[in-house]
């Protein structure tokens, strides 16, 4: 249970995610699907086919993913930076996909029925 508040803290807000070499695999894994899942038609033969996403190639998801399961903790710490410096270039539909994905969200956010809240009721003194 430890590590699953540690790993709720590390977001405060979708402008702040600090990753670890962890939830960086975790995310990178999850952006690869939500970029596989986008298609485009293209005609084949005279006939329309739905190709799925290859954004994920170009922005060498695969290359990063290897990099953050290596065993040389250099190489993991290079797959972390690059990693760091693509986020902030996807746009804040797909990271919050990712995010939904990977299970983070941030917990001031949510509704007050929503069991994650763990909010306490404003206690009123008058009462």
């Amino acid at each position: 249970m430890d590590g699953y508040w540690s790993f709720v803290k590390q977001v405060a807000t979708l402008d702040n995610e600090e990753f670890d070499i962890e939830t960086a695999l975790d995310a990178v894994a999850a952006l690869n699907r939500v970029l596989a899942a986008r298609t485009h038609r293209r005609k084949v033969m005279g006939q329309e086919v739905l190709i799925p996403g290859q954004l994920g190639e170009a922005l060498q998801l695969p290359q990063i993913i290897r990099r953050l399961q290596s065993k040389q903790a250099r190489q993991r710490e290079q797959g972390l930076e690059d990693f760091q410096e693509l986020w902030p270039t996807l746009s804040p539909a797909t990271r919050e996909k990712v995010l939904d994905r990977i299970g983070w969200y941030d917990p001031k956010s949510l509704d007050w029925e929503d069991k994650r809240s763990n909010r306490r009721p404003v206690v009123d003194p008058d009462h």
